[in-house]
């Protein structure tokens, strides 16, 4: 690979207005990629994160429907084995999961990243859509030199403040700026809404250490607001992990999983299970590593769904929120997070989303939630 290997997608302004916009800019910035037979896809979420599941899929999905490529070893960073992968695909490509968490926010997932980069230089290596963040600059050359003696890496960076980072410091890698996967599924059955009869308006917040200080549910003044981060965070247990081989560990996780979550959402329960083993999508899993794995994705994002569908109005300070509002054509406010994800993010790619807004300052929210259900009424 050139020493100075790097790429840009050039957006016309008017050119990212409806979702199927978005799904096309991501299949031409991915299309660069060279085919590959198969591959091993790493950093399953096994966490209650419903927004990782939406780009899990939408991985799974561009790679098996567009790639046609078969993904014969996938795994979470604590259940990954060299000997397994090693077995399943030789020296096929690797596939790093995407999302915001490529720095030193989130240091587990950026030491496993590193990892992988620093002992598998034999194959090529590829980095799906991620946001860029080091609060320290030390951390950002360890990941420089890591980055950089890798001879086939690519990376691809979800924003354009990414983008500029990456061509800057990783010059031996391949850059190329991509929306998120989760936007592979646009346009997947099971997403449509219809306007909610219940009057409330969510505020979809974050708690964790992304949380940007001046999005306190307190600054929201609006009536009928129901807080609330992704439900299934709520119930992240450990024995709820994926177990990854055997028919009988793998039906005593779901008489677990479904007894936990069931508890959890007991109306949502039933219709979920439903969606993981029924859904005209659910059979795609079923030639893959670990089916089961990837079902309990699906069953994640009809979570997210009918916790969405229960509300007129989506207040969101998640960057999956907002990119579930999108797939499921919700009006929604998108807020900032504590650094620049959200807002590169919406400056990048969905500035022109005409049911969203994204507001800065809490004394802005009523005004634009007026505005959109002036504009999209029940």
């Amino acid at each position: 690979m050139p020493a100075n290997y790097t790429s840009s997608l050039i957006t016309d302004k008017n050119s990212n207005s409806t979702p199927e916009k978005l799904k096309e800019l991501l299949h031409k910035a991915l299309e660069k990629l060279e085919a590959f037979e198969q591959c091993a896809l790493l950093d399953y979420p096994d966490h209650g994160n419903i927004g990782d599941h939406l780009i899990w899929l939408g991985e799974v999905f561009y790679l098996t429907d567009v790639l046609k490529t078969k993904i014969n070893y996938a795994t979470s960073i604590d259940d990954f084995s060299e000997a397994e992968m090693e077995k399943q695909v030789g020296k096929a490509p690797i596939l790093l999961h995407g999302g915001g968490n490529l720095g030193d926010l989130w240091p587990k997932f950026q030491n496993f990243r590193e990892r992988i980069i620093s002992k598998y230089k034999d194959r090529p290596i590829i980095l799906l859509p991620q946001s860029f963040y080091f609060a320290q600059r030390s951390n950002l050359m360890k990941a420089v030199d890591v980055f950089n003696s890798h001879p086939n890496l690519t990376l691809f960076a979800r924003d354009d403040y990414s983008y500029e980072l990456a061509t800057q410091y990783f010059y031996n890698c391949q850059v190329i700026r991509a929306p998120d996967m989760a936007l592979e599924m646009v346009k997947m059955p099971g997403l449509s809404f219809n306007s909610s009869r219940n009057h409330s308006i969510l505020y979809h917040c974050r708690k964790d250490k992304e949380l940007n200080p001046t999005s306190s549910p307190v600054s929201i003044d609006l009536p009928d607001l129901v807080v609330e981060d992704w439900l299934t965070i709520k119930d992240e247990k450990k024995s709820d992990k994926e177990i990854t081989s055997g028919w009988v560990n793998q039906h005593i996780a779901r008489i677990s999983e479904g007894w936990e979550q069931g508890i959890l959402i007991p109306t949502e329960w039933g219709l979920r299970q439903i969606c993981k083993y029924f859904h005209p999508y659910a059979s795609k899993f079923n030639s893959l590593y670990n089916p089961y794995m990837h079902r309990r994705s699906l069953g994640f994002m009809h979570q997210g769904i009918y916790q969405f569908k229960q509300h007129r109005l989506i207040i969101t300070n998640r960057l999956h929120g907002h990119i579930l509002c999108i797939l499921m054509g919700i009006t929604h406010i998108f807020l900032p997070n504590d650094y620049h994800k959200n807002e590169a993010f919406y400056e990048t790619w969905t500035y022109s989303i005409p049911f969203c807004r994204f507001v800065k300052e809490p004394s802005q929210i009523k005004v634009a939630a007026q505005e959109l259900l002036d504009l999209f009424p029940n």
